[in-house]
């Protein structure tokens, strides 16, 4: 088909290497435009943009879907627009212009997670599963007709980081399925349902800061959703100046509570750093000193003295 694919993050790469593979003509690609990154804060294109440029795609990178640029895309004459964590809301003229509309690769199973974050909500909210929707796009945000559905387990070890890179696999995949058979006229759309809509707001650094109120499995939910970003953190020392230590991965152990504050360290093994929480215990398994960078736990504290001490 002749379409116009719109993404600006990893997660949409996937799709566009599986659409071009697969011979559609892809008549324009269209992204963020290029913003400061790195230490430098050197003007970085995204890594769709990088993507579509090596394989010799055209680039936009539209401030805003103006009637210059709409006019721009109608004069193309898609088929069909592919949209993937664009970043940019499509107004309703510019979802009229493709022939067959636009299509959204969407990574939850709608109407749950509907909006910015839904990988990290799912895995926060201890969901046992979540998937890919294509969805059939509207003017509301995320409420379009469902076409095609894909399901994955999360399970204790899941971060949002690893569910990142199997939905974005299936997303590819699941696209071209969907071309192939809008082209064939085989595939329905169904309307979602009423119930069961929840709303997935951008994760903030401000929420990223371990609440050591909570119980074990909800701060190890939360410290693996917050993984790549924005990362949970907390301070070694009760004064709220001490270092800033930042939490990659860990799990829950159902065992009695300590008879001793939340955050404090009880024991480093071969399984990570052991703290305790207000309902039992919580294994560190990967962490991060000032610094530093991503290790195992049981690395990173082998030589480190923390008995006794306290996270806050």
């Amino acid at each position: 088909m002749k379409l116009i694919f719109a993404g600006t993050p990893e997660f949409a790469v996937p799709a566009l290497d599986a659409l071009h593979a697969a011979g559609h003509e892809i008549l324009a690609v269209l992204t963020q435009p290029d913003r400061p990154a790195g230490r430098g804060q050197k003007l970085t294109a995204s890594p769709v943009a990088a993507r579509a440029e090596a394989l010799g795609l055209p680039v936009h990178k539209f401030l805003k879907l103006d009637p210059d640029a709409r006019a721009v895309l109608s004069a193309l004459e898609p088929e069909i627009m592919v949209v993937v964590a664009y970043g940019l809301i499509l107004p309703q003229a510019a979802l009229d212009i493709p022939q067959h509309g636009c299509l959204n690769i969407h990574a939850s199973l709608l109407p749950r997670w509907r909006g910015a974050a839904p990988i990290a909500r799912a895995v926060e909210a201890g969901d046992p599963e979540t998937g890919v929707t294509i969805m059939q796009m509207e003017a509301g945000l995320d409420t379009g007709p469902m076409l095609l559905i894909e399901k994955i387990a999360i399970d204790a070890t899941t971060t949002a980081a690893s569910l990142h890179d199997q939905l974005c696999a299936i997303g590819g995949r699941l696209i071209v399925d969907a071309l192939t058979r809008i082209e064939a006229g085989n595939l329905p759309a169904l309307a979602q349902p009423a119930e069961g809509v929840t709303y997935a707001k951008k994760l903030s650094k401000e929420e990223a800061r371990i609440d050591w109120t909570q119980p074990a499995e909800v701060i190890a939910r939360r410290i693996r959703a917050f993984n790549p970003a924005p990362v949970a953190w907390c301070e070694l020392g009760s004064t709220g100046a001490g270092e800033r230590i930042r939490f990659w991965n860990a799990r829950a152990l159902a065992v009695p509570s300590a008879a001793v504050q939340p955050g404090t360290v009880l024991e480093v093994d071969s399984h990570g750093l052991h703290l305790a929480t207000i309902d039992g215990v919580l294994v560190i398994t990967e962490l991060q000193k000032p610094g530093g960078k991503a290790l195992p736990a049981s690395l990173v504290c082998r030589d480190w003295k923390l008995a006794g001490q306290r996270f806050s």
